[in-house]
């Protein structure tokens, strides 16, 4: 045997192994979050200009500005002001809303700056997605003119911050029997109740209201104004809020409980298209599919991380990439991201054509958050021990599809608006 040819181990004795060890996990953690093609069925190559334009800006934003400062304010549960300006800066606040300062992005556009968002942090998305489409969305589809015109260029440049307040404590999916209720007196309405799992109702300029209108019994929207929500004395005279503490999802996006006793709201503030609980449904159509695209960000994200860690993780002597079993989970991962993807691209061009309906959001939404939390699990699965490590990215995107996964609709609610649709007959 030729030993001259062989490779000499160090001196176990002169190696520093803090170090070493130091070295050898940032070459892991390396490139994780590396953006890779997985684009197999050239979904891509006939993207419109402004699509690949918004997609580019907020990768970079991602890049640049989120990932390097994401884990430290997700580990301490606190919402990373620092932010907001270069959010605001990429011009995608708004969504596919037009006019009063919102960009006017087409689905598609829309869509992929929700895939890059959710794939550098699903609570920086959450955080928009409640700004922008919940929001935003709601003053745009119920407000006035006049009351679209006071609030949403402010909100579009991100000088102030929306919430929208619907379910309660005792009401998540059952948000249509509301108890929180509204009494009118004069030009006044007097809010009593609560809320809960509102995100940004802790830190919001603005914060949507759904109550109960004692005297016809009918869902109506009333905006509750604050002026330095980050002050916490700046609490209008009968509301209070709690910020739900012990998350182990979107911990970066801060979520409260809300509470009214006897809060007065200027008529002015009640948003007329608010007739009836149909009309929140209808904002909630519209909404739904912002899930469907932030869990294909977040499948994305943990496929790149477990592609890359498969090629340079090391186990008996060769890449654990090179074991049957890891390329056949791979696989399949990359199976189910491309379905997902298929179905966010068709739900773009039925929504630009005004031919999406409420059961194909249902479909969308349950299919592409199954399989986006099956990819996660996989993703960690295949980084082992690393995968449970903030660093390595996979289990914040794990977490945070666990919130995905129950919002804008459980799987079970998703289940039975399509058993409905299908059968005709309500479950009983």
């Amino acid at each position: 045997m030729n030993t001259e040819a062989m490779p000499q181990a160090a001196d176990p004795r002169t190696v520093d192994w803090a170090e070493d060890t130091a070295g050898y996990l940032e070459s892991l953690r390396s490139g994780l979050t590396t953006a890779r093609d997985t684009d197999y069925l050239l979904l891509e190559q006939d993207l419109p200009e402004d699509a690949r334009r918004v997609r580019a800006s907020v990768r970079d934003f991602v890049d640049r500005d989120v990932l390097p400062v994401i884990n430290g304010y997700w580990e301490r549960a606190e919402f990373p002001y620092e932010l907001l300006e270069p959010l605001a800066a990429t011009g995608v606040v708004g969504g596919a809303i037009t006019g009063h300062g919102a960009p006017g992005l087409s689905r598609l556009a829309a869509g992929l700056a929700t895939v890059e968002l959710s794939r550098g942090d699903g609570s920086m998305n959450t955080f928009l997605g409640v700004q922008a489409n919940l929001s935003m969305g709601t003053i745009n589809m119920l407000g006035s003119e006049e009351q679209k015109q006071r609030w949403l260029p402010d909100m579009a440049a991100l000088r102030r911050i929306g919430a929208f307040a619907l379910t309660e404590p005792r009401h998540g999916s059952d948000s249509v029997h509301l108890d929180t209720t509204a009494r009118r007196e004069g030009d006044t309405w007097v809010i009593n109740g609560a809320k809960r799992w509102i995100g940004n109702g802790s830190m919001a300029h603005l914060v949507i209201v759904f109550a109960r209108d004692e005297a016809d019994g009918q869902v109506k929207a009333f905006v509750m104004e604050r002026e330095d929500p980050r002050d916490p004395e700046d609490r209008p005279e009968g509301f209070d809020y709690q910020v739900i503490e012990g998350k182990v999802g979107k911990r970066a996006i801060l979520q409260a409980d809300l509470s009214f006793r006897d809060l007065r709201i200027p008529e002015e503030n009640r948003l007329p298209g608010a007739e009836g609980f149909r009309d929140v449904s209808r904002v909630l159509a519209t909404t739904r599919g912002g899930a469907s695209w932030e869990a294909l960000g977040h499948a994305l994200a943990c496929f790149e991380a477990a592609a890359t860690y498969a090629e340079v993780r090391e186990q008996f002597g060769r890449p654990v990439g090179s074991n049957q079993l890891v390329q056949n989970t791979l696989a399949q991962m990359l199976t189910e991201l491309t379905a997902i993807q298929l179905l966010c691209f068709r739900m773009a061009q039925l929504q630009e054509t005004g031919q999406w309906t409420g059961s194909m959001a249902s479909i969308a939404k349950m299919h592409t958050a199954n399989k986006a939390r099956w990819i996660a699990q996989q993703a960690r699965d295949l980084l082992a021990g690393n995968g449970l490590l903030l660093d390595f990215h996979v289990a914040r995107h794990l977490t945070d599809m666990e919130v995905v996964h129950t919002y804008e609709g459980t799987e079970f609610i998703q289940s039975l608006l399509i058993g409905r649709k299908i059968t005709g007959r309500d479950a009983l």
